[in-house]
């Protein structure tokens, strides 16, 4: 189909962006949700197999893959006058919009974590029935698969610009290393916290007791080092590695912070940057490595994922005092609870003396953990923290900006503003 630049066609009190004409449903502001309307009057335009010509058509990217209807004629005056062959992007109003889900967001590597999901289990081996059995407990508590779905998106994105046709096998171990990774630091995370939930379902500590749950954490450890040992590339052993030396910076650097009220917003971002950000940063570049494209766009792509990561952070801790405990699938205000000072409550703590003497006392008197909750939800807590939220977000954006357009690029622009949306 015809390639044209990029300009923008007032038409009265509205501004339409025209867009390079391709099936990839690319826009030109990725933190805006867009309707595409296509005039494909000379030329066919194949999208998931079918073809469509000669009439107008909508593409919705938050489908999460290209397709296209055919278009009212009450939307032909969107184009009239405009001329053929041209998209035309309609940025939505905020109350018409859908929200992102992480399956549709997902849906351009389906089969790629499909493939993942039937290796996990084998990859963990079968030496220990017990072991086992917490692997399935955790692996099949309802898990998003985040993780190695970027290794996916980024993979896919820069095997793109890298000329590559397909992923590789290095691609594909590497997302299976770091869902295992991440399974493992979940596992020892409901140990040092004492959690009894994890995603709705008992954790592996409650169900098998916690020397087994050590056990099973650090194996799943060792076997994903060993898997990485296999992939026999220096730069991404030394990368992943130093994520696991992370995982226990964080937790020492937390837990010797409980109930601190004076942990600054860079301490908090730190011991984040730890125990989150570090291992989808490690990801995302991974993914670029395997890739073979330039040092320069493998670090924007650790840069994208660092900054993914600590967005998301700050908004699950956000969460924490927003949502319940049904559907966080945990205790609500948790980390509160049990003194790990937060971005929101760090914000609140600014011009709330009452709230300092409520943490220090570590909520001694009855109602006073109630009352610190109040106080960091209606003193300006939650509003900054998004703030921040949002800051991180914006730069996860610019990092993508070395991608070439493609609808991995897409998904991954909207993997940012899914974090986004869960606290709209």
């Amino acid at each position: 189909m015809m390639m044209m630049s990029c300009r923008n066609i007032d038409l009265g009190t509205s501004v339409l962006d025209l867009m390079p004409c391709g099936c990839s449903c690319t826009t030109s502001s990725p933190t805006s949700r867009q309707l595409l309307f296509r005039n494909c009057s000379k030329n066919v335009c194949r999208i998931g197999g079918r073809s469509y010509g000669g009439n107008l058509m909508l593409l919705r990217r938050d489908l999460g893959t290209c397709r296209a209807v055919p278009a009212k004629p009450k939307e032909n005056y969107l184009v009239n006058g405009i001329g053929q062959d041209k998209t035309v992007v309609l940025n939505l109003k905020p109350e018409s919009q859908k929200p992102i889900s992480l399956e549709n967001l997902f849906e351009v590597v389906a089969d790629d974590l499909q493939r993942l999901n039937d290796n996990l289990l084998s990859i963990v081996g079968a030496e220990n029935p017990v072991l086992i059995s917490a692997a399935e407990q955790i692996f099949s508590a309802g898990g998003k698969r985040m993780r190695p779905g970027l290794v996916f998106l980024v993979s896919r994105a820069t095997a793109e610009l890298a000329g590559l046709k397909e992923l590789t096998v290095e691609h594909r171990r590497l997302g299976e290393i770091i869902e295992m990774i991440h399974t493992a630091s979940l596992i020892h995370d409901d140990v040092l916290d004492e959690s009894d939930m994890r995603r709705g379902k008992e954790t592996v500590h409650e169900l098998f007791g916690t020397r087994v749950a050590v056990l099973a954490g650090d194996f799943m450890f060792a076997q994903a080092s060993w898997y990485l040992a296999n992939l026999e590339n220096l730069e991404v052993i030394k990368l992943i590695s130093q994520v696991i030396k992370d995982f226990a910076s964080g937790e020492i650097k937390q837990a010797s912070s409980l109930f601190d009220c004076d942990v600054e917003l860079d301490d908090y971002l730190l011991k984040s940057y730890y125990k989150t950000a570090s291992l989808v940063a490690a990801s995302t570049k991974g993914a670029a490595i395997f890739s073979k494209v330039e040092s320069e766009v493998a670090e924007q792509m650790y840069q994208f994922g660092k900054n993914l990561g600590l967005s998301f952070q700050v908004v699950d801790d956000i969460l924490d005092f927003t949502q319940s405990t049904e559907q966080l699938g945990k205790p609500a205000a948790n980390d509160l609870a049990k003194g790990n000072i937060t971005a929101p409550v760090i914000f609140a703590l600014e011009n709330e003396p009452r709230l300092r003497e409520i943490i220090e006392s570590e909520f001694c008197e009855p109602g006073s953990l109630e009352e610190a909750i109040e106080i960091v939800r209606n003193r300006g807590g939650i509003k900054k923290a998004q703030e921040l939220a949002k800051e991180k977000a914006e730069l996860a954006l610019k990092n993508l900006n070395c991608l070439p357009r493609s609808g991995f690029r897409s998904a991954l622009e909207d993997m940012v503003i899914f974090n986004l949306e869960r606290i709209d």
